[in-house]
């Protein structure tokens, strides 16, 4: 706990604050948008990991592994929510999860080796690419009519979960505009992605977990590349707020859902790139 010692008490509570905060953010997005929280968690966690003095060469790690820890709770909590709203597609689920979880395990053994600034730039540039495709994208476009055949729905599960694992994000800021451009229902969108996050989160976080033993120069309180104090922190609050976030979602048209959604992404991409400089 030396660590903590060359920071003023003030500047702690101000910690404490912005991570509590955070999981408050990011559980009403896991219900509003279905993507987990992450894509709020990774960004603050990143630059609140600058401000201590973390080493850039774990800074990132952390980061993801602890937002993917995180995103389990979360999305356990808003899948249960959009099943009960009706928003769940479960012959969808079923059709993707094999490759998902194939996705997420190269996804677990890349991280192992790709450096913080490459994980950065995964984040940043797919987040803007996504976020972009929302804003812009006209109503009615579409690239296809529900799922590929069984060789394309295997290659889209595949990377839905590698780059959401790199990136620690539940899954729904791929899938949900994937799914929508393929005439999914965009409500129904979001309740799969929240489903997806659950996939995705738990092997994903125990990934970066193991991954991380023995690494110098991560935060206090970590155990591999999972900080246990932000978890701590932002988990009770992202679950008090997760609900709250699944009936809003219903009560918002699509369009405005995704506006909300490409708003949110573009930030945060907008947040990381200004970190690499």
């Amino acid at each position: 706990m030396a660590f903590f010692d060359q920071y003023s008490a003030a500047w702690l509570i101000g910690l404490v604050l912005a991570l509590l905060a955070t999981g408050l953010v990011a559980g009403t997005l896991a219900g509003l948008l279905g993507v987990g929280g992450g894509i709020v968690i990774v960004p603050v966690l990143y630059h609140l990991f600058t401000l201590l003095g973390i080493d850039e060469s774990v800074r990132m790690h952390v980061a993801v592994g602890t937002s993917l820890a995180t995103i389990i709770p979360t999305s356990i909590m808003s899948s249960r929510a959009h099943r009960k709203k009706g928003s769940l597609d479960m012959a969808l689920i079923k059709r993707l999860m094999p490759s998902v979880i194939v996705g997420v395990i190269a996804g677990s053994i890349a991280s192992r080796y790709l450096s913080g600034a490459v994980l950065t730039a995964v984040f940043a540039t797919v987040g803007l690419v996504v976020a972009l495709n929302m804003a812009f994208k006209k109503d009615g476009f579409a690239v296809g009519n529900g799922l590929p055949g069984t060789a394309g729905t295997a290659l889209l599960g595949a990377g839905i979960g590698g780059i959401s694992t790199l990136m620690g994000i539940g899954g729904g800021t791929l899938s949900v505009p994937i799914l929508n451009a393929l005439r999914v229902p965009m409500h129904t969108a979001v309740g799969t992605g929240a489903m997806l996050g659950m996939v995705i989160s738990f092997p994903g976080a125990l990934a970066f977990l193991y991954n991380g033993l023995g690494v110098p120069l991560r935060p206090p309180l970590s155990v591999g590349y999972v900080n246990l104090l932000g978890m701590a922190l932002i988990v009770p609050a992202t679950m008090l707020t997760t609900g709250f976030g699944a009936k809003l979602a219903h009560s918002i048209d699509a369009r405005r859902l995704r506006q909300v959604f490409a708003a949110f992404l573009a930030l945060t991409s907008l947040r990381m790139f200004y970190g690499m400089l």
